[in-house]
């Protein structure tokens, strides 16, 4: 039997799990991956990318390949019984703007996402461990000892800091944490497949019927293959065979011109909306589905497990590094409530998609409005009144940097540590260098210029203003004199 010895343990290779492992591998603290299945997943599941995700991508040297390898959602097409159809957009969105550059959800599946992550994550020098099971683990003050079995038969013993259970809906971590998972079946079950198919055009999303005999064909942007989308029977075998599914094509679109030529994936699921009472024993936590599951409507999963990565990868560097450790408390202070928030949404959107067949997104699923006021780590001394707060998505905005040349703050704050944004400062600072902790002025007189007040507008600076944005992209603390005894001792905690 092996003994590996590592900083951090994470079960599960899909997007939650390679987000973490990226964050960590740039972040150079040591890792494990491992993944029971043999191999990638080959599925379209998760197809929709949000705009704040889309962010955390750019963050990662991600997003131009995703845009790149995806698309725009088509419109929405649903037939009417005499063969005409209506039509209407599948997203509603503003233009781009200064303070939010991506203003429409990805459309990008699953399999590919998860590709371009895991060739980032090699472009790092890491790779996932596929056919490695977690099958125990026990957990003491120092660390973890977990237990791997290999798909050739061998086992492993892995000696690591921390667990990470990105292990799915199933989650053998949550399990073996005895976490309550509470929650409600949604009383519906759907057949999702992807299929190589013609007699449809790709410029629309084909949906037909309402109801228990609703279908829709999905055009899947990045490649040329169309998803299926279908409510199944709550009991009972169904049959997915590819004749079948050739079957029920014909009989709920009305079609025989649409042809059937082979399936590549499918999935029958139940649809249910839980969440875990804890995201955190000890030295162990839960992320992504082993978290949260709930309807596919409105695109949030993927999206939110992602973020859970990405909010508990910053935190758990930082503590191998020397923080505190009461740091990894915030990870479920902040994400359990969004979470929360996101089943509710899914579900109200399930509701409408039912009864109405509305499948229109908005502002709402773009998860750009969703922060962390409440949190232990947001200390707020400008006063109820301001544009932004702490806890909030730090706004983008294009500045110019001193020596002429154009920069985005986004790309001041890809590299993924503190930043103490000091605008139009009179006198010398009052926050001194530390390590981990980036102090940009901006003015006339400072290295980074706000030349079309980008910056101001955004964040309702003004002279003397400061922000200290955290390592994820959220504004941490806002004080309106850089000597403000709560922004030094928030700098002084050793959070940074």
């Amino acid at each position: 039997m092996d003994t590996i010895n590592t900083d951090i343990l994470i079960c599960g290779a899909g997007a939650a799990g390679l987000t973490l492992a990226i964050e960590l591998a740039r972040r150079h603290v040591d890792f494990v991956l491992v993944d029971k299945i043999d191999g990638p997943f080959s599925g379209s599941r998760g197809k929709g990318i949000q705009p704040r995700t889309l962010e955390i991508f750019e963050a990662m040297g991600v997003v131009d390949r995703m845009v790149a390898a995806g698309g725009t959602y088509p419109p929405q097409r649903k037939y009417r019984a005499d063969g005409g159809y209506d039509e209407q957009p599948s997203t509603e969105g503003m233009a781009p703007s200064p303070a939010e550059p991506y203003n429409l959800p990805l459309m990008l599946p699953q399999y590919l996402t998860e590709g371009i992550l895991r060739d980032r994550l090699a472009e790092l020098g890491h790779a996932p461990r596929f056919g490695h099971e977690l099958t125990g683990f026990e957990q003491d003050a120092d660390g973890v000892t977990a237990r791997l079995a290999r798909a050739d038969g061998t086992t492993a013993t892995v000696r690591a800091r921390y667990l990470v259970g990105a292990d799915g809906g199933r989650s053998l971590v949550r399990k073996a944490l005895a976490i309550d998972f509470p929650g409600e079946s949604m009383k519906m079950r759907a057949m999702v497949a992807d299929l190589s198919l013609t007699g449809l055009d790709r410029g629309a999303w084909h949906r037909w019927g309402d109801g228990p005999g609703q279908i829709s064909l999905c055009p899947l942007m990045g490649t040329d293959l169309f998803q299926l989308q279908m409510p199944v029977p709550l009991e009972g075998d169904i049959d997915t065979s590819d004749a079948a599914l050739a079957a029920v094509i014909a009989a709920r679109t009305g079609r025989a011109d649409i042809a059937l030529h082979a399936v590549h994936w499918r999935s029958v699921y139940e649809m249910s909306s839980r969440l875990a009472d804890r995201y955190r024993v000890g030295r162990v936590f839960i992320a992504g589905d082993a978290a949260h599951v709930h309807p596919p409507t409105g695109g949030q999963g993927l999206n939110t497990s992602v973020q859970d990565a990405w909010n508990l990868g910053w935190k758990l560097a930082a503590v191998v590094d020397g923080a505190p450790a009461a740091l990894l408390d915030t990870y479920e202070t902040e994400r359990r409530e969004v979470a929360a928030a996101m089943l509710g949404l899914a579900s109200k959107l399930l509701e409408a998609a039912r009864t109405r067949g509305d499948l229109r997104r908005g502002r709402e699923t773009q998860q750009l409005d969703l922060g962390y006021r409440t949190s232990p780590l947001a200390c707020d001394a400008r006063g109820d009144d301001a544009v932004v707060r702490a806890g909030d998505r730090a706004p983008d905005a294009p500045c110019r940097g001193a020596a002429g040349q154009p920069l985005r703050l986004f790309t001041l704050l890809a590299g993924g540590g503190w930043t103490l944004l000091r605008y139009e400062p009179v006198g010398a600072g009052g926050v001194a260098p530390r390590k981990g902790l980036r102090i940009v002025t901006v003015g006339m007189n400072g290295e980074l210029r706000d030349d079309g007040g980008h910056l101001r507008a955004a964040y309702g600076f003004a002279p003397g203003d400061v922000a200290l944005i955290r390592p994820d992209g959220y504004i941490g603390a806002l004080a309106s004199d850089e000597r403000d005894p709560a922004l030094n001792t928030y700098i002084a905690s050793s959070v940074i």
